[in-house]
């Protein structure tokens, strides 16, 4: 796989709480000249994104970075995005819920969002780095049984990123339907 078939697969992203509308710009510029798959960004870009950039690919974050956010706030968010121009959110996940082995509301949590994103691509952020393998294998029956599309390792906020034996454990457990987003960390092909 060469340069150009693995730009096909990056979210190009810019999500630092400092970034200003000249580097989001020059992030789009770059993903027009590169053909990434998307551009990521903070969800208070989306429209002027979609409006300046209508050939792009837009992903935002929903929850974001923490996921701590009320189901019932993440779904505003998510249909914030939608009508602003998002084709993609990226959602974290509730790690206390997680954490308090409630994935009966985790699944739930992803329903909603899947519904309240349209149509549109959902995946889901788990932050594999705070997350026993048995946590891990828990949500990727949650994601599943939610109807996200992908499941996905990493913030990039947390402490550690994508690791391949997280991927393993993904394929092993996540249904059929469900992609991987290995994020974070990776520096090599």
């Amino acid at each position: 796989m060469d340069n150009t078939q693995i730009l096909q697969h990056i979210d190009h992203t810019r999500l630092a709480a400092v970034s200003t509308w000249e580097e989001i710009e020059a992030l789009c510029r770059q993903a027009l000249e590169w053909h990434t798959a998307s551009v990521c960004i903070p969800p208070s870009f989306v429209r002027r994104v979609r409006e300046a950039f209508p050939q792009l690919r837009i992903c935002t974050v929903i929850g974001f970075p923490l996921g701590y956010n009320t189901t019932q706030t993440k779904v505003f968010e998510t249909a914030e995005a939608v009508a602003g121009g998002a084709d993609e959110v990226d959602m974290v996940v509730n790690l206390g819920d997680v954490k308090d082995g409630a994935f009966d509301r985790v699944t739930a949590e992803i329903a909603a969002l899947k519904a309240a994103a349209d149509g549109r691509v959902l995946k889901v952020i788990i932050e594999t780095c705070a997350l026993t393998d048995e946590e891990k294998t828990a949500l990727c029956r949650c994601v599943t049984e939610g109807g996200a599309d992908y499941i996905k390792t990493s913030t990039g906020f947390g402490t550690a990123g994508a690791k391949l034996e997280d991927i393993t454990l993904f394929r092993q457990h996540s249904g059929p339907g469900v992609k991987i987003k290995a994020a974070g960390g990776i520096r090599t092909k």
